[in-house]
C-alpha cells in the first residue's frame, strides 16, 4: 500500500439500500498510525461505514479512497487482502485448526510454508497464545477470549497497514474484554498500526480512540479526540457521558 498521511479517506459518501438511506454525505479521513474509533447506537451507518473501506459494500454516491486509490478501483480480493478484519468470536473457520486460521492470508499470498510456520508462530505469542498449546487446537476448543486473540492474531499475519475491527470485544465477559482492549491498544501502539475500530461503548472507545467519530442517523455529529468528546456540549455526547463515570 502507498505510504500516505491519509490511510482512509471518504469524500462526500452515501449509501442507501431499498430506498433507505443508511449513511448521509459522509466525509472523513482516517491519518496514518491513528486509532479512530466510530461510536454510535445500532443503526447509525458505524458498521455500513467500516464495510465500504473493504468493499464489502460500495457507495450510492461519493468514494472511498485507501491508500489515495478509490476502493472500487481495487482488485476486491486484492483489497482484502491488504486490509486485517475482526468481528465478533474471531470470525474464524471452525474446520480450520488455530494455525491453519492465523496463516489464512500468507496463504493465499502463496507465503513459502516456513515463512508461514514462522509468522503464525510469532503473531500466536503476540496475541499471548503458546504455539505449542494452542496451534492445532480447532476454535470449538477454545474459549471467547482465546477466539478473539486468534482474531486478531490473523487479522495481523500478513503485516497490513490497516485495520477494521467490528465490536470485537462486544461478546465477551467484563474482565476478558477489559484484558483484551489493553492488549489491543498495545499491538497498535508497538506495531505502529492504523485502525479503524466499531463500538458502542464509550469506555471502549476513550480507552483505544486516538480520535471518536460518534454517529447518528448516518452522520457524524462529532468527530474529536477523547478530552474534545468530553468537553463537547452535544446532546448526544452528553447522553452517553451520563451513562459513564469518566475520570477527570
Amino acid at each position: 500500500m502507498v505510504e500516505l498521511a491519509d490511510i482512509v479517506e471518504f469524500r462526500s459518501v452515501s449509501y442507501a439500500i431499498d430506498g433507505l438511506t443508511i449513511l448521509d454525505d459522509l466525509s472523513l479521513t482516517v491519518r496514518k498510525g491513528e486509532v479512530l474509533v466510530l461510536l454510535g447506537e445500532s443503526g447509525c451507518g458505524k458498521t455500513t461505514t467500516l464495510k465500504l473501506v473493504n468493499r464489502l459494500v460500495e457507495p450510492t454516491s461519493g468514494e472511498v479512497l485507501v491508500s489515495g486509490k478509490a476502493t472500487i478501483d481495487w482488485d476486491a480480493i486484492d483489497l482484502r487482502r491488504h486490509i486485517g478484519y475482526v468481528i465478533q468470536d474471531g470470525g474464524l473457520f471452525p474446520h480450520f485448526t488455530v494455525a491453519e486460521n492465523v496463516a489464512l492470508v500468507p496463504g493465499l499470498e502463496n507465503w513459502e510454508i516456513s515463512k508461514k510456520q514462522v509468522r503464525t508462530r510469532e503473531m500466536l505469542n503476540l496475541v499471548g497464545l503458546e504455539p505449542a498449546k494452542f496451534a492445532d487446537r480447532f476454535p470449538h476448543e477454545l474459549s471467547g477470549g482465546q477466539r478473539q486473540r486468534v482474531g486478531v492474531a490473523r487479522a495481523l499475519a500478513s503485516d497490513p497497514d490497516l485495520l477494521l475491527l467490528d465490536e470485537p470485544f462486544g461478546a465477551l465477559d467484563a474482565i476478558t474484554r477489559t484484558n483484551l482492549q489493553k492488549e489491543f491498544a498495545r499491538l497498535v501502539r508497538e506495531l505502529g498500526k492504523t485502525a479503524i475500530f466499531v463500538t458502542h461503548d464509550l469506555h471502549e472507545a476513550m480507552l483505544l480512540g486516538t480520535r471518536i467519530a460518534l454517529m447518528d442517523k448516518g452522520k457524524i455529529v462529532l468527530l474529536a479526540d477523547p478530552d474534545g468528546f468530553r468537553r463537547s456540549d452535544i446532546p448526544l455526547v452528553q447522553a452517553y457521558l451520563d451513562t459513564v463515570l469518566m475520570p477527570a
